[in-house]
């Protein structure tokens, strides 16, 4: 009887101890940005000063909004490596427009056509079962060729200065390519958090066989959620768009690493089932406030690509590390 009571009270005195850890395995991409704000704050004295906080969130704003319809893919079990082609082509479109349509009817139409490619992106995965890293990458070529043709490899420039309120305009004084940003963002995680087909994306990606025996249209809602990628692609072609006062078909070579970054950096996982928005958040945040801090310190590029490099992979190896221990 002693002995029992005395088993009793160590798994009482380990209990906490296991849960502490799952707590940090599920949180600690918090706690590493945490540490690299506070970081941040001791290399750069001027880093939590109003104006360059809001001028961090508005070149977030870029990679923020295509990694929210990243996030609605990765977690559904699928990639999205087109995102840079669209974004391309919806930078050219939308500039090419803009001078001789009214501005609401331009961005409809560029959100339209972003959705459409995205469409296209989710038949080619789920009608015909490619891969979805093939099909994108493949599709992401098509989409910046037909940019390039489009264009005849020389970018539209934009006369009318009103468009270049999206991208470098401010409503008192904060940039409205930033309230876009956080817009987004608290539309995605309602969808995410509180709806059906929040909840379905989850299923999906956890078992996708299951799901479909349950009853939920997993090609549909997959091939959904790649034209949800598109449209938030679309939105960041428009901003730069407008940024940049010209639209040039060049622009999204290497972007998609950074969305995919931003991503996996905040703890979604790449193989899908898990994620949310506040961690896309989190993940962009830290990619774009360790980028201000090397230009603070005149790092050259390379040298933050070999960083940003180091710091994906280290988020992939704990996506696994922290899977393999939480499933135990």
């Amino acid at each position: 009887m002693l002995d029992y009571k005395v088993n009793i009270e160590q798994n009482k005195m380990f209990k906490p101890k296991k849960n502490i850890n799952h707590l940090f395995l599920e949180y600690g991409t918090v706690v590493a940005f945490i540490i690299i704000i506070v970081a941040a704050t001791i290399l750069y004295p001027r880093f939590l000063v109003p104006e360059n906080l809001l001028n961090i969130y508005s070149q977030l704003s870029i990679i923020g909004v295509m990694s929210i319809g990243m996030t609605f893919v990765l977690i559904t079990g699928g990639l999205d490596m087109s995102v840079g082609g669209i974004y391309a082509a919806s930078a050219v479109l939308v500039a090419s427009l803009a001078d001789s349509l009214p501005l609401v009817i331009v961005m409809v139409i560029t959100i339209l056509f972003g959705f459409t490619l995205g469409l296209l992106n989710g038949i080619v995965v789920t009608k015909f079962n490619v891969p979805a890293f093939i099909a994108t990458l493949g599709s992401g070529s098509i989409f910046t060729g037909m940019a390039l043709l489009y264009s005849k490899s020389q970018p539209f420039y934009v006369e009318k200065t009103s468009f270049q309120w999206i991208g470098s305009g401010y409503v008192s004084v904060i940039p409205v390519s930033v309230i876009l940003l956080f817009l987004a963002y608290i539309i995605a995680g309602v969808i995410l958090t509180f709806t059906t087909f929040g909840r379905s994306l989850f299923s999906i990606g956890g078992n996708k066989e299951a799901s479909r025996l349950s009853g939920l249209r997993v090609n549909g809602i997959t091939t959904s959620v790649y034209g949800i990628s598109g449209i938030c692609a679309a939105i960041s072609g428009i901003i730069i768009a407008s940024r940049l006062g010209q639209g040039q078909a060049n622009i999204g070579e290497t972007i998609v690493l950074d969305v995919i970054a931003a991503v996996v950096i905040g703890g979604t996982s790449l193989y899908g089932g898990q994620g949310a928005i506040w961690r896309t958040f989190i993940g962009g945040s830290t990619l774009i406030i360790l980028s201000n801090v090397f230009d603070s310190m005149a790092m050259s590029p390379y040298w933050q690509s070999i960083f940003k490099g180091i710091i994906i992979i280290g988020a992939v190896m704990f996506d696994f590390y922290t899977r393999s221990k939480l499933n135990k």
